[in-house]
């Protein structure tokens, strides 16, 4: 796909809440710099959504950073917000991809392993890793290994994740979390107030697997990485805290 098979008009739905639920998100950015210094470029990430990291990373760093993601709006997006930086964005399932490139980092933020619905997929995931990574290469993983419970006699509501565009007022208000069988639900409510203050909602769910960091360190382990360790990001108002777990290609 070429950048000229992107539309160029106003921005997707799809970008929107992108944007809304997950562009404000900045409590892993320190770590993801610190790696890249650590480490150099070039950069992948697995699964850039709208560009948050890969345009951050290429804009603070200078290295070239390119981000797979299976949605082509996301795609998109990240192409037209992308000012004449070292960065760029692949239309690929993170499950199955070869770019040709032989990155020295590879990112996946935000739980992406966990959204993968089945143990195959993160196997998948891992293999790919190992074949575009050369030796001494780093991938981390940010997860979720728990949900906590709020903290005892906390009664204030949670705030709603806010963005106006063209006059249109969108609204992402997360529900606490929910385990159902091995799966970490994450349920919100999104309306948009149109600018003649018609009101639209529906309710939006993603799904995470629940996973261990042992677990994703021994399923790294049969693909061929090496773990080497693991790294902490502090929850937020808005975000529970994640584990990152770093593997190495030996």
């Amino acid at each position: 796909m070429k950048l000229g098979d992107i539309p160029m008009g106003p921005e997707d739905p799809r970008v929107i809440w992108h944007d809304v639920e997950c562009g404000g998100y900045e409590a892993d950015l320190p770590l993801w710099e610190e790696l890249v210094a650590q480490h150099g470029g070039p950069v992948l990430e697995l699964g850039c959504g709208t560009g948050r990291v890969v345009l951050h990373l290429a804009r603070v760093t200078g290295k070239l950073v390119i981000g797979l993601e299976s949605d082509d709006e996301l795609v998109g997006a990240v192409w037209r917000r992308n000012k004449g930086l070292e960065a760029d964005a692949e239309f690929a399932d993170v499950r199955a991809f070869d770019i040709g490139e032989r990155f020295k980092l590879a990112l996946a933020p935000m739980q992406l392993i966990q959204l993968l619905p089945e143990r195959v997929d993160r196997v998948c995931c891992l293999s790919c890793l190992a074949d575009n990574l050369p030796p001494g290469g780093l991938a981390a993983f940010a997860i979720v290994e728990e949900v906590p419970s709020p903290p005892p006699g906390q009664v204030a509501p949670p705030v709603p994740d806010v963005k106006e565009v063209d006059g249109s007022v969108y609204s992402s208000l997360p529900f606490p979390p929910e385990i159902r069988g091995g799966e970490i639900v994450l349920c919100r409510l999104r309306q948009i107030v149109a600018p003649d203050g018609t009101i639209s909602e529906e309710t939006d769910e993603v799904v995470l697997q629940q996973l261990s960091a042992e677990t994703l360190e021994e399923e790294a382990t049969e693909m061929g990485l090496v773990p080497v360790g693991r790294r902490q990001i502090p929850a937020t108002d808005a975000h529970v805290g994640s584990t990152v777990v770093l593997l190495e290609v030996p």
